[in-house]
């Protein structure tokens, strides 16, 4: 029961606001505000960092999914609870779909849902004991997925949350498939729930859920004829299907009693670039987009000519390493062109370390920008990633241990610029737990953060003033 005593209106730019008194029962400490965005309606009706939501027009928020949809409406009335107990009605006229400028303490209010499956390819399953502890938890939460485009087999979930996902819209979500074929599935992520994917995903894609598709292409178990079938049925879904990915499975060397997978190389990577290219040509005519695409693990391997920057269409799968290299490449040449002829007054020299497979491309890039600029040296470091193996190869696995392992008495420059996929998201923190400033200390040297954006990279390399 809710007591209401010195009842109080004040008009704040459109809103209503209601102080309403102590609010007796308990809080849901999941629902702690952590940020007010400056100028927000949020700041003008002095919500604060530290205040409770309690509910939204009467329904207690569960999840950032409930929080997003009943948001959008033009009315809203929040029941917001102060540190000190008091509780707060504020009552908000507002644009449909206009946000309110919070942030919570959770990101999805509700615990993540972690994965019960046992996958055969499981990245996690093959990492050492001495890195970061979020590291180690497996999600498999369709919030996350929708908020931070985190991949989520659906076998974990029951049919309710499946219904959840459509009476809430919660689209596009990332789906990893692997395989269409439901013994296989059941096989390879251990599971014997993952085998009627393609009826989740008729649903799914029938209550216009829009998707994108993960396939871990396994050698010898989800390729060849496999990979055939499943790039059909998923084609024959295409209408809410916006893209599907292939991307090679990722070994490390702690792969004790895990079942025994072997890693692409040259020759096999080289054949799935063939079968992947006779599939979107005639997809391309069909549905007028490639809409099977290949992770640059596949043509880095094979050292084959990346696809033109227009067969992306868009990049619907950049964030899992699909077009990253294309992308980065027409950025940085483009770029590149709109500089003018130039020669430093002090000759300058630094460093960008990559991963082994990439190595080549970066240096490609950096190799024609010092032609348009005299006196400046860049200097690119391959970083054999021994802490993970020799198997792994791209850049951002590489972690702070193996860095220190290859740079450690080099010549290194004015500074080392590397990607920011080699660190934790908005922290300066690598895999292994080292910080930037710990890199530092140890190298002697700067060490600059760098979005992966061609133009950015152009323009960090030259800055000599930070």
């Amino acid at each position: 029961m809710v007591k209401l005593y010195n009842y109080d209106i004040i008009l704040v730019a459109g809103t209503k606001k209601l102080k309403v008194g102590v609010f007796l029962k308990e809080s849901n400490a999941k629902n702690v505000i952590s940020k007010v965005v400056p100028g927000s309606i949020a700041e003008e009706v002095e919500i604060e960092v530290g205040d409770l939501l309690l509910s939204i027009n009467g329904e207690t928020i569960q999840d950032i999914i409930e929080y997003k949809f009943y948001l959008s409406d033009e009315y809203l009335e929040l029941a917001i609870q102060k540190p000190d107990g008091e509780e707060w009605i504020i009552e908000i006229d507002k644009d449909y779909d206009e946000d309110l400028g919070i942030e919570f303490e959770n990101p999805i209010i509700d615990e993540a849902k972690s994965c019960k499956n046992k996958c055969m390819f499981c990245f996690i399953d093959q990492l050492p004991s001495n890195m970061r502890k979020s590291l180690y938890f497996k999600d498999d939460d369709s919030r996350l997925s929708f908020l931070h485009g985190n991949y989520i087999t659906l076998t974990n979930m029951k049919d309710e949350d499946i219904d959840k996902i459509i009476q809430y819209r919660i689209s596009p979500i990332n789906i990893s498939v692997h395989t269409t074929n439901g013994a296989l599935r059941e096989k390879m992520l251990n599971n014997p729930r993952a085998g009627n994917i393609l009826a989740i995903l008729k649903k799914l894609a029938d209550h216009h859920i829009e998707m994108n598709c993960q396939i871990v292409l396994c050698h010898g178990v989800n390729d060849g004829e496999a990979l055939d079938a499943t790039i059909k049925d998923l084609e024959e879904l295409s209408y809410a299907i916006n893209s599907v990915a292939v991307v090679p499975v990722g070994l490390t060397r702690y792969r004790e009693k895990l079942y025994p997978l072997e890693a692409f190389n040259m020759e096999t990577a080289l054949k799935i670039i063939e079968q992947i290219a006779s599939w979107q040509k005639k997809l391309l005519k069909k549905l007028d987009r490639n809409f099977v695409y290949l992770s640059d693990e596949f043509y880095l391997l094979a050292k084959k000519d990346f696809p033109h920057y227009e067969a992306y269409d868009g990049f619907p799968q950049l964030e899992n390493g699909v077009g990253m290299v294309a992308k980065f490449q027409q950025e940085f040449y483009q770029h590149l062109e709109e500089l003018k002829e130039m020669t430093l007054e002090v000759p300058q020299k630094v460093t960008l370390v990559t991963g082994t497979l990439v190595h080549e491309t970066i240096n490609a890039l950096c190799q024609a920008m010092m032609k348009k600029i005299g006196n400046l040296t860049i200097q690119v470091e391959a970083i054999q990633n021994e802490f993970f193996g020799g198997q792994v190869s791209v850049t951002g696995l590489i972690t702070a241990t193996d860095l220190l392992k290859n740079l450690q008495g080099k010549d290194l420059g004015a500074k080392i610029l590397l990607p920011e996929s080699m660190l934790k998201s908005e922290e300066e923190v690598f895999l292994d737990d080292i910080t930037i400033s710990e890199l530092e200390r140890k190298l002697q040297t700067k060490v600059q953060v760098c979005e992966v954006e061609g133009s950015i990279l152009i323009d960090k390399i030259l800055d000599f003033k930070s």
